[in-house]
């Protein structure tokens, strides 16, 4: 079966499937406030992209574009990449989904910052990132990992 990543209309049914996601929360309980209180379909520029087996969504991400003016980590400065959420449930964990997300992300050729989970650390290695210099006032507990386009480095 193939399987592309889309970006996800907001609508009832993608906001009941978002529930099987651990990482669900306030993001898309906004979401769902502001689809009730439009009542508007799919009317909701949404910033996650996922994956459908079937018609069921198994793995998703969020994804924002940074301003290059509030970039901090990379040099020379430019727009970057915030990647969230990316989750993939578990019965479809190992079976790609995750890095289909993220070669995809890798596409816009922007650099990516992301937050790992500590146990998915390893995963994100794997897929190319790499720790940035801890800076206290910039990170604020926060454990970024970076993803570098050709031509891009750390500022």
């Amino acid at each position: 079966m193939g399987t592309k990543v889309e970006k996800l209309k907001v609508n009832f049914k993608t906001l009941e499937e978002f529930k099987k996601f651990k990482e669900y929360g306030l993001q898309e309980l906004s979401m769902f406030e502001d689809l009730e209180a439009n009542m508007i379909d799919n009317d909701i520029d949404s910033p996650f992209y996922g994956i459908y087996y079937g018609d069921k969504l198994v793995a998703r991400m969020s994804l924002y574009q940074i301003e290059a003016k509030f970039d901090r980590y990379f040099y020379p400065p430019q727009s970057y990449l915030e990647l969230w959420k990316l989750e993939v449930l578990q019965d479809y964990q190992g079976k790609d989904f995750g890095r289909q997300l993220v070669d995809f992300a890798k596409s816009f050729g922007l650099p990516i910052k992301t937050n790992a989970r500590m146990q998915s650390r390893g995963f994100w290695e794997k897929m190319g990132f790499t720790s940035v210099d801890y800076d206290m006032e910039r990170d604020r507990g926060e454990n970024p990992l970076v993803w570098y386009p050709e031509g891009v480095e750390a500022q």
